[in-house]
C-alpha cells in the first residue's frame, strides 16, 4: 500500500470514527415552535376538531403587548399548517397568527372534508356525505373565530381564509355568501366545478342584492390541471371563467389578484399560491 493511500484510509476512518461519535438519536419527533394545539367540542356540529395555532415571531415580546395581528384561517390541517408554517417561518412573511382545522375527531380525513366542505348536497355523491358547509361555516363563524379573537391578540378586521381544491371552493363560496367574515382570501386549486360549476350560481344570486363586495382575492391554479394532462376537470379553465365573471361585475371594493402557475399540479400549488397569496396581501395592501 502506497503512503498516499494509507493516508487516506486513515482519513476515512477518522471521519467514520467522527460522525459514529457526534450523531445521536433524539429520541421524539420534530416539534414547531410558538405552535399549541386545543381541542374545540363544537355545538354546532356535534364533533370535536383539533386546531393547529402558531402565533408570529415576537408575538410574546414585551414591545409588542399591544399589537394584534391578522389571523391565516386554513382547513385540511393535516396539509395546509404544515405548509403555512413553512411559509411563515422568514421575518418577512412572518406576520400572521396561523390557525389550521383538523378533520373531526374519529373520521377518516377525505370523508370529513367533503362533508364539511360542500355547500349543498350531491346525490351523485354516492361514496361520501356532502353539503355539510353551512353548519361547518356556523362553526367557524360562532365558535372558532370567538376563541381565537378571545384567547389572542388577532385583528377581526384582518381575517384572511385559505383554502386548498374543495378547500379553495369553500372559500370561493364563503367570499359570496358572508364575505364580510373575512377581509382576505387565498384560494389555491379551487374545485368550483363541484355540482357542476354550482358556485357560478351563487354569484349570480348574489350579484342579483349587491354591488360591491369588499375582499381582496387572490386565486392560484396549476398550469397542469388540465384535461390534457389527467384531471378529470380542467381547472384552469374554471379559474379563468370564473375570475372573468367576478372582473365583469366590477364590484367595488373587490381586489382581484390571479394567476396560473407554470409548472405546478393539483399536489403541488398550494405552497406556491399560499406564499405569493400573503406576500400580495401583506406588501400591497396592508
Amino acid at each position: 500500500m502506497s503512503r498516499i493511500t494509507a493516508l487516506l484510509c486513515a482519513a476515512l476512518l477518522s471521519l467514520s470514527a467522527y460522525a459514529e461519535q457526534t450523531v445521536s438519536r433524539k429520541g421524539h419527533l420534530f416539534e414547531i415552535k410558538s405552535t399549541e394545539i386545543f381541542t374545540i367540542e363544537s355545538k354546532v356540529l356535534g364533533r370535536k376538531y383539533d386546531v393547529y395555532i402558531k402565533v408570529p415571531a415576537g408575538y410574546s415580546d414585551k414591545g409588542h403587548k399591544e399589537t394584534s395581528y391578522p389571523v391565516l384561517y386554513l382547513n385540511d390541517a393535516p396539509h395546509t399548517f404544515k405548509v403555512a408554517t413553512g411559509v411563515t417561518h422568514f421575518k418577512s412573511m412572518n406576520r400572521a397568527i396561523v390557525v389550521g382545522i383538523d378533520f373531526a375527531h374519529g373520521e377518516h380525513g377525505q370523508f370529513s372534508r367533503v362533508r364539511d366542505l360542500t355547500p349543498e348536497r350531491d346525490t351523485t355523491w354516492v361514496k361520501y356525505t356532502t353539503g355539510g358547509a353551512p353548519d361547518y361555516l356556523q362553526f367557524i363563524r360562532d365558535e372558532l373565530i370567538p376563541f381565537v379573537e378571545g384567547n389572542y391578540r388577532a385583528d377581526p378586521a384582518r381575517r384572511i381564509l385559505s383554502g386548498h381544491s374543495l378547500g379553495g371552493s369553500f372559500g370561493a363560496w364563503v367570499l359570496l355568501t358572508q364575505p364580510e367574515l373575512f377581509s382576505s382570501y387565498i384560494l389555491t386549486s379551487p374545485s368550483l366545478w363541484y355540482k357542476d360549476d354550482l358556485i357560478f350560481e351563487f354569484e349570480e344570486e348574489y350579484a342579483k342584492h349587491h354591488r360591491s363586495l369588499n375582499a381582496n382575492l387572490f386565486v392560484a391554479t396549476g398550469d397542469l390541471e388540465t384535461a390534457e394532462n389527467g384531471m378529470r376537470n380542467d381547472m384552469v379553465d374554471g379559474h379563468r371563467r370564473f375570475l372573468k365573471r367576478l372582473r365583469s361585475r366590477n364590484y367595488e371594493g373587490l381586489n382581484i389578484k390571479d394567476e396560473v402557475v407554470i409548472g405546478t399540479d393539483h399536489e403541488s400549488t398550494f405552497p406556491v399560491g399560499l406564499t405569493k397569496g400573503l406576500r400580495w396581501i401583506y406588501q400591497d395592501l396592508w
